[in-house]
């Protein structure tokens, strides 16, 4: 008897799990989902460049919560806990940054290099510095080389703690732990 059907393929649809490993991310995709977080990031931080978060602004949002908290605080230490919070965001902010810039770097592969993690810092101090000029256009902010360099401490931080954190887990997979 002839098969009724000749034109259909007769080898079974295969199952999911025969199909695992052999499916591939697109290249293009892998590289955008590995440097998606930092470009997110880098909005936030040209954002956080306006007049919205200046000075004034951040003041009018803490000076209430501040002295909420605490009834008996002074004018001059609220300027210097406001001051303070400003100066650690710009640290925090930079060092997540390097954190996600080093995450795009390295794409889907694995583990520590120095060339990733330096050019990581280059470019976390370099959007630094960019962000400072761009604050000078900005009425209410003022540029300063200072911030600058803050940002790149909080970068270089990154890349210390980046370091330290791989080079336990290589210490970890070799001892077996």
């Amino acid at each position: 008897m002839a098969d009724p059907q000749p034109w259909r393929n007769p080898r079974p649809i295969p199952q999911l799990s025969e199909m695992e490993g052999r499916v591939q991310t697109p290249h293009q995709l892998r590289l955008l989902m590995a440097w998606l977080p930092a470009l997110c990031w880098a909005a936030v931080i040209f954002s956080l460049s306006t007049d919205a978060f200046s000075a004034d602004h951040t003041g009018r949002i803490l000076r209430p919560i501040l002295f909420w908290l605490m009834p008996h605080l002074t004018e001059q230490a609220f300027v210097t806990i406001h001051f303070l919070v400003r100066k650690t965001a710009h640290f925090t902010e930079y060092f997540i940054f390097c954190l996600l810039l080093y995450r795009g770097i390295r794409g889907g592969q694995r583990g520590w290099r120095w060339s990733w993690a330096l050019t990581a810092l280059f470019i976390a101090a370099g959007y630094s510095a960019l962000d400072e000029i761009h604050q000078a256009f900005v009425a209410s902010r003022t540029a300063s080389p200072y911030d600058s360099l803050l940002d790149s401490i909080g970068a270089t931080f990154a890349v210390v703690a980046l370091f330290l954190w791989f080079t336990r887990e290589q210490n970890h997979a070799r001892s077996g732990v």
